[in-house]
């Protein structure tokens, strides 16, 4: 049975009796704590909220994974094969409680780590939570999540502007939008779908703003998973992955210019590195040939109640539901150390540890193409494997 206790008990500051603290209880820190429990060595996994998988369950209903279910298993545990190919959101989550029980993880839950710092004798780390608490650990994993904080961009006018307005965290259904005008801005793989399960939901109007056409890929074609190819091609040079992928794009899904979605003019791979991921294509292809969904441009602005786009027209839908990704928030947690890149996210991820803080791991917060379960599976073993050579 995974433990869960409203508050960790203190532990004795003896190098010998230092856990390894994993900071998360989404797939990355249950699988990284299974690893290290496989090797040996004691995990506990603080979570902040009072449930494993809490981002997991925030998601909106129609979610299902875009990647496998035989290749998004977390180690130790295949999914059930009554999941289907695609997992669906709730099944995920049923599948993160069950590998938590089945795996006798330690967690504790409503204990949220604000700080995390060397240790006063050098030897370990110093977790500052909260509650006042003040943990000791002789390693560090933060598995705090890709999707953690709701990013919502600088818009002039956007905090007077009087309409619906809500980020796509927020979103659930198509219920309370059925019948109604929805500008959805943004157009990765959450908007797009979004966008879709409006049109399916009843919407009376959908638009979809976008500012750079994204790669859209077929999830599968002829039951080859878009997934399978981005495993086969992660380790290829970038200008080799871009060239084998444009006639490839061009044979599987149409040119969509005259409706507003022209073909990208840089390579997929080269997008990819850049932090864009590809629309993995679950009905939006067919819902913009057929008018559905409409393309408008990017959203400038929002002034007189209404939605300024970048190409001087301005809207008045109903709804805006803001689909413009997340931040990783992990400056206050991490910051200070000098871990972190230009754009909030760790230097190095699974087994490496920056040169700077030694015994300092991260996990998921890379989002590649052969499939984020798929790469934190990968990474949990690589964390266990030099966490345990370090503690031996």
């Amino acid at each position: 049975m995974a433990v869960s206790r409203p508050s960790p008990a203190p532990l004795p500051p003896t190098p010998a009796d230092r856990p390894v603290y994993v900071i998360g209880a989404g797939p990355g820190g249950l699988a990284a704590a299974y690893a290290l429990r496989a090797r040996g060595v004691r995990a506990v996994v603080l979570e902040k909220s009072d449930q494993v998988g809490a981002s997991w369950r925030r998601h909106y209903d129609r979610l299902h994974l875009h990647t496998t279910r035989r290749l998004s298993s977390l180690p130790g545990l295949a999914m059930p094969r009554k999941f289907g190919r695609w997992v669906s959101r709730d099944d995920v989550v049923r599948y993160l409680e069950k590998y938590a029980e089945h795996h006798e993880l330690e967690i504790v839950t409503g204990v949220e780590v604000h700080r995390v710092e060397r240790s006063g004798d050098g030897t370990g780390w110093l977790l500052h939570a909260s509650g006042g608490r003040e943990l000791t650990g002789s390693a560090v994993i933060v598995a705090t999540g890709f999707n953690h904080t709701p990013r919502i961009p600088d818009w002039p006018g956007r905090e007077s502007y009087g309409g619906e307005f809500l980020h796509a965290a927020e979103y659930r259904d198509a219920g309370p939008y059925r019948g109604r005008d929805v500008l959805v801005v943004g157009i990765g793989n959450t908007g797009a779908e979004i966008a879709v399960d409006l049109v399916e939901g009843g919407a009376a109007r959908v638009r979809l703003a976008v500012r750079t056409a994204p790669h859209i890929l077929r999830r599968s074609t002829l039951g080859w998973a878009s997934q399978y190819s981005g495993v086969l091609v992660r380790r290829l040079p970038v200008w080799l992955v871009d060239r084998l992928a444009g006639p490839v794009g061009r044979l599987s899904t149409p040119d969509l210019t005259a409706h507003g979605l022209p073909r990208p003019d840089t390579g997929l791979y080269s997008r990819v590195k850049q932090g864009a991921i590809p629309v993995q294509d679950v009905g939006l292809i067919d819902a913009v040939r057929t008018g559905k969904v409409e393309i408008v441009a990017a959203v400038e602005a929002f002034e007189d109640g209404k939605v300024v786009l970048a190409d001087g027209s301005r809207v008045s839908p109903d709804a805006v539901i803001a689909a413009t990704g997340y931040v990783r928030a992990l400056e206050g947690l991490v910051g200070h150390l000098g871990v972190l890149d230009g754009r909030g996210r760790p230097v190095v991820h699974g087994g490496r540890t920056p040169a700077q803080a030694p015994g300092l791991y991260f996990t998921g917060f890379t989002n590649p193409l052969s499939g984020m379960l798929r790469e934190l599976s990968i990474d949990a073993g690589r964390i266990a494997k030099a966490v345990a050579k370090k503690l031996t």
